[in-house]
């Protein structure tokens, strides 16, 4: 079987490579994972998403598996010890917004059934699968972006402006940005 043909951004770094192929773009609807994406991709926010990659498992250990329940639980003195862990970006911000953003989870299963229901009806339940020829056409932001984030900030979501919403939106399968030569595009012949 001979190389894949796939978009050009994981490079040759085995780990985004994987992330590329097994992750990026598929449809995401377990709750804990959502809510786990969407907190990476906010503490991603200056950084490359490979350092972010890399510390993964360290966040899955420190923050108890993305547990909602006990994330929003946390005290100020286990917020003050986290941001002594090297296991994740000690940003004092991002660590107080993953709390928060625990608290709003919760709040939304409440209102609107969870994460999944409550981003799944913004496209109908269909992924947007686009159909760009080049890593450069790719947009930073779309509309679709920028309702979701306003709707995510109006429940108490933190570190979702538009540009971390749209990279969520692709991470979790709600837009399919996988380049047309790309065997993960679902028109390609190679899947």
């Amino acid at each position: 079987m001979g190389a894949r043909t796939r978009c050009d951004w994981p490079g040759d770094d085995p780990l985004m490579v994987a992330y590329h192929d097994d992750e990026w773009g598929q449809p995401l609807h377990d709750e804990r994972r959502l809510f786990e994406m969407l907190c990476l991709e906010g503490a991603q926010a200056g950084l490359s998403w490979s350092s972010i990659l890399r510390r993964r498992d360290g966040y899955r250990a420190a923050y108890d598996a993305f547990d909602a329940e006990r994330m929003a639980s946390c005290s100020d003195e286990r917020l003050s010890q986290l941001l002594q862990d090297p296991r994740i970006i000690r940003n004092r911000a991002k660590v107080k917004a993953f709390r928060e953003n625990a608290v709003a989870v919760l709040r939304l299963r409440q209102e609107a059934g969870g994460l999944d229901a409550f981003l799944w009806s913004f496209v109908q339940g269909a992924p947007i699968v686009n159909r760009f020829r080049s890593t450069a056409d790719i947009p930073s932001q779309t509309p679709l972006a920028v309702t979701v984030s306003g709707e995510l900030r109006q429940r108490g979501f933190r570190f979702v402006g538009p540009v971390i919403v749209y990279a969520y939106l692709q991470s979790v399968g709600l837009v399919n940005d996988h380049l047309l030569g790309c065997f993960r595009h679902p028109g390609s012949a190679t899947r």
